[in-house]
C-alpha cells in the first residue's frame, strides 16, 4: 500500500487484518515521516528501536491469532504519560533525565492491546498552557498555515505535540490529557478530533499530575471512529487510582450508528461571548443546522454560572498544582541544582525550582499557594469550590430537562501565530479556555470535531458536551455531525 501514514486508526487496523500491509511496514513509514518532520518539533523523545521491536511482535501475534484490538498500530504518547525506561519529562526542565521504572495504566492498556509506541510528544510544561510555548523543548508547530502566509502557528496546548503529530500524519493517533481544554482546543486548531472523557473513565495513575480533580486522559485522532477505538483501549477501572470509576467499558465503536433522530441538543445562550468572531458564530449556526437536518431537536438552554467558570478554574487548578508540584525538590528524582558552600536544604529547594520550573509554572504555583494561604483560603479557594458546584448543577439541570448533548464552539478563534501573545497579559492566553473549562469543572465528557475552515484557510471545530459516562452516545452524535460536515481538508505539506 502507498501513503500508509495517511491512514486512520480504523483503516490501518482493517489493512493489517486483511494482510494488505504489516505492522513493520506501517511503523517504518511513520518513522521515516517523523525523521522528515523535525521542523514541527512534535516528537521530543523518539523511540524507533522500541517501535520496531513491538511492530515485529505484533506481526508475529497476528500470525498466531493472538492479536489485541490495537495490534500493530503505531501511536504517539504525550510526554505527560510515564513510560518505562523512556524519558518522561512532562515538558519540564526539572524532570530532565527522569526515566520511570514503571508504566502508566493508560499506556499499559495500549501496549496490552498490541499498540506500537513511536515516541513521546511535545507539550506545555506540566500541561500548563494553551499554545505549547511553555515547553522546555520549545514550541511544537502547527502543520497548518494561513493561506499565503508562512508564519508558524501554534497547534494549541497543552497537547500541542499530540495534535500536530496526528494532523501531520506522524502517527495514527495520540494520547493526550485535558485539564481545562488541553485535548479539545489543540484538536480544534489542527483539524483533528479530540475527546475528553468523563472524569474517572481513564486512570490517572502514572500520568504526571497538574490538577488532580480536573486532569483526564483521552485521545486525539483523525476521526470520531478512531476516537471510539482509542477510548475503548484506554478506559477502564484501575485499583491504583481511587478516582477511577468501577464501570464496564462498552464497545464505543459499535455504538456509532449515526442515528440521532429525536435527540435533544441544547444551545447555551451564555456561550455567545462578547467579541466572538463572526466566523465562529456562523460555524455554530451551521452545526445546529447539521444536527437538526440529521433529526435532532435544537433547544435553547441556560447555564447561568458559565461567566464564573474561568476565574473558578484559575483558582482551583493553580491551587492543586501548587500542592502537586511540591514533590519536585531536587532530592528524590529529576534535576538538582548545584549548591554553594554553606547552602542548606532550603537553598536546594529554592535553587532547583528556580532553575527547573518555567515562568508559567512559577506563576501558577505562586497563585495556587496564595489562594490556599491562611488569610485567603475562604475568600478564594473555598468560594471557587462552591461556584464549581453551581456550574456542575447547571449541567445537571439541563440534562434533567431532557437534553442529550450540548453544542458549543470549541475555541474563540482559529490557531494564532507562535509568539503572538508573548507580551500580552497572561489572562489573554487563559481566555482560549473560555468554552472548555466548564466541562472539566463539571467532570463531563466533551469532544471537539472539525467542521470547516475560516477565511484564512485554518480549521475550526465545534464542541459537543455529553452526559456523564455516556461517551458512546456523545461519540455517536459527534459521528453524525462529522458525516454532515464532511471535513476532509489536510494541511499542505511545507515541513
Amino acid at each position: 500500500m502507498s501513503d500508509l501514514t495517511k491512514l486512520g486508526l480504523a483503516d490501518a487496523r482493517d489493512a493489517l487484518t486483511k494482510g494488505e500491509t504489516t505492522s513493520v511496514e506501517l511503523t517504518e513509514a511513520f518513522l521515516t515521516a517523523i525523521e522528515a518532520a523535525d521542523g514541527l518539533n512534535a516528537y521530543v523523545h523518539k523511540t524507533p528501536e522500541i517501535a520496531m521491536d513491538r511492530a515485529k511482535a505484533a506481526d508475529a501475534a497476528r500470525r498466531t491469532a493472538e492479536a489485541g484490538p490495537l495490534c500493530g498500530l503505531p501511536l504517539g504518547i504525550k510526554d505527560l504519560f510515564c513510560t518505562q525506561g523512556v524519558a518522561s519529562q512532562a515538558g519540564s526542565r526539572i524532570l530532565e533525565g527522569f526515566k520511570p521504572e514503571y508504566e502508566s495504566t493508560v499506556t499499559s492498556k495500549l501496549w496490552d492491546a498490541g499498540a506500537v509506541m513511536l515516541g513521546k510528544l511535545n507539550m506545555d510544561e506540566f500541561a500548563m498552557g494553551s499554545s505549547n510555548e511553555t515547553s522546555t523543548y520549545g514550541p511544537a508547530v502547527n502543520p497548518w498555515r494561513q493561506t499565503g502566509d508562512d508564519k508558524s502557528l501554534t497547534p494549541g496546548g497543552s497537547s500541542g505535540g499530540s495534535s500536530a503529530a496526528v494532523a501531520a500524519d506522524l502517527c495514527l493517533a495520540a494520547t493526550a490529557t485535558d485539564t481545562g481544554g488541553s485535548i479539545r482546543q489543540p484538536a480544534a486548531f489542527t483539524g483533528t478530533v479530540g475527546l475528553k472523557p468523563t472524569y474517572g473513565r481513564c486512570s490517572r495513575w502514572g500520568i504526571v499530575a497538574f490538577a488532580s480533580s480536573l486532569d483526564q486522559a483521552g485521545p486525539i485522532t483523525k476521526s470520531v471512529r478512531d476516537a471510539a477505538i482509542m477510548l475503548g483501549a484506554m478506559a477502564g477501572h484501575d485499583a491504583k487510582d481511587s478516582t477511577s470509576a468501577e464501570l464496564a467499558v462498552p464497545d464505543f465503536e459499535a455504538m456509532l450508528t449515526g442515528d440521532i433522530k429525536g435527540q435533544i441538543i441544547g444551545i447555551p445562550k451564555e456561550y455567545h461571548v462578547d467579541g466572538m468572531p463572526p466566523e465562529i458564530d456562523t460555524l455554530w449556526t451551521r452545526g445546529k443546522e447539521m444536527l437538526a437536518d440529521a433529526g435532532a431537536k435544537i433547544v435553547d438552554i441556560s447555564l447561568p454560572h458559565t461567566k464564573y467558570a474561568l476565574p473558578t478554574y484559575y483558582v482551583i487548578a493553580p491551587a492543586e498544582a501548587s500542592s502537586n508540584l511540591a514533590r519536585y525538590d531536587g532530592v528524590r528524582y529529576g534535576r538538582r541544582a548545584a549548591l554553594a558552600q554553606g547552602d542548606g536544604i532550603t537553598d536546594l529547594y529554592e535553587k532547583t525550582r528556580a532553575e527547573g520550573f518555567g515562568d508559567e509554572v512559577k506563576r501558577r504555583v505562586m497563585v495556587g499557594t496564595y489562594v490556599l494561604s491562611a488569610g485567603f483560603y475562604d475568600a478564594y479557594y473555598n468560594r471557587a469550590r462552591k461556584v464549581r458546584t453551581l456550574i456542575k448543577k447547571d449541567f445537571e439541570d439541563a440534562f434533567a430537562q431532557g437534553v442529550d448533548a450540548i453544542l458549543t464552539p470549541a475555541t474563540p478563534s482559529s490557531a494564532f501565530p507562535i509568539g503572538a501573545m508573548e507580551d500580552a497579559d497572561p489572562v489573554q492566553m487563559y481566555l482560549n479556555d473560555v468554552f472548555t473549562v466548564t466541562v472539566n469543572l463539571a467532570g463531563l465528557p466533551g469532544i471537539s470535531v472539525p467542521v470547516g475552515l475560516d477565511a484564512k484557510g485554518l480549521p475550526l471545530g465545534l464542541q459537543l458536551i455529553g452526559r456523564p459516562w455516556e461517551e458512546g452516545a456523545l461519540l455517536n452524535t459527534a459521528y453524525a455531525m462529522e458525516k454532515a460536515a464532511g471535513f476532509v481538508d489536510k494541511p499542505a505539506r511545507w515541513w
